[in-house]
């Protein structure tokens, strides 16, 4: 798994070269384009989600595309549509948007519900159907979305079924002073994404992809996991828990969270440490919980605080596992 760890931190670091003091947050992202998923990254303006988006893009070399969503959109602004041509007498398909490979779909909750659908299918078949036909979406392929939490007004809630089609959910939060301080030194003449260049290409993505499906996770954990989740939807409060889709989004996210480790086994705390990026946003809260006003992430952290996290030691671990492991990075 070292060419794994190798491949995060030449990304990791290139962005932190913009997105200043938020490692964590940065990871997060990228535990989430290795496991081939989507990312919703939910904050108020002017904290970095556009720039996290672009920076990640340019990293990768990827083709990126930016989605600014808006109460009048049409679905056909997003996928594209077929323009008759006079000239050939034939319809010619104009893509649309989507048609990327990391596609940041910014104030997506601005857009109508109608028009939010339009992702369903890009997001999870990986393919677009307009017309009657059917295209394939450019690999990688990776869709940020962004939303305001604070200001409601003109917006339309995310459905549930559209919001447990992300993998994870981030927020980048106000930096620390320190960290501000350095942005404003960083941007007095130039904004230091300009000189941002490609670290990595989508070969190394694609491998790197491959070799977290390879990461050790015993039956013990794989137990836990499965605890974690059960209790999302017997939690008192819970009107709705998470979906076997979490189940396998907290097991995919944890393998990376390991290999970017360097490590060919998994750790309770790998869990611990995605269990609310992975499962609050698809946690919906019973009526008392809003009225109280208890949040999700307030449930998970309660559940992993009552579940009991598996014994043993990592050495047990490795001599489980069917591959030659390699030490934790200290």
């Amino acid at each position: 798994m070292t060419d794994v760890q190798s491949f995060s931190n030449r990304v990791v670091e290139n962005i932190e070269k913009v997105i200043i003091g938020k490692r964590q947050t940065v990871e997060l992202a990228l535990v989430g384009l290795l496991c081939q998923g989507h990312l919703l990254i939910e904050d108020v303006p002017g904290v970095g989600k556009t720039m996290l988006a672009r920076s990640l893009a340019r990293s990768l070399g990827c083709l990126f595309s930016r989605i600014q969503f808006t109460p009048d959109m049409l679905p056909s602004d997003v996928t594209g549509v077929s323009i008759f041509n006079q000239v050939t007498r034939e319809f010619e398909f104009r893509a649309g948007p989507i048609m990327a490979q990391v596609v940041l779909a910014d104030e997506i909750n601005r857009a109508t519900p109608k028009t939010q659908a339009a992702l369903l299918e890009a997001m999870e078949e990986r393919q677009v159907t307009v017309d009657g036909v059917t295209r394939t979406l450019p690999r990688p392929f990776m869709v940020l979305a962004t939303q305001n939490p604070i200001e409601y007004e003109g917006t339309f809630p995310l459905p549930e079924a559209q919001l447990d089609r992300f993998l994870v959910r981030i927020r980048l939060g106000y930096p620390s002073n320190e960290d501000e301080i350095k942005i404003l030194d960083n941007q007095q003449f130039r904004h230091p994404f300009e000189e941002l260049t490609q670290v990595v290409n989508v070969d190394e993505l694609t491998g790197a992809q491959e070799a977290i499906k390879e990461v050790f996770v015993s039956p013990d954990l794989k137990r836990y996991i499965m605890e974690i989740v059960e209790q999302t939807r017997k939690h008192p409060e819970v009107y709705l828990g998470a979906s076997p889709r979490g189940s396998l989004a907290l097991y995919r996210t944890s393998q990376a969270r390991a290999a970017m480790d360097s490590r060919e086994f998994i750790l309770p705390d790998d869990i611990k440490a995605l269990a609310v990026p992975t499962l609050s946003h698809r946690v919906i809260l019973g009526p008392g919980a809003r009225l109280r006003d208890i949040n999700a992430e307030q449930i998970v952290n309660e559940i992993l605080q009552s579940v009991t996290v598996p014994g043993g030691d990592p050495a047990r671990v490795q001599r489980e596992s069917p591959f030659q492991t390699s030490s934790p990075r200290q």
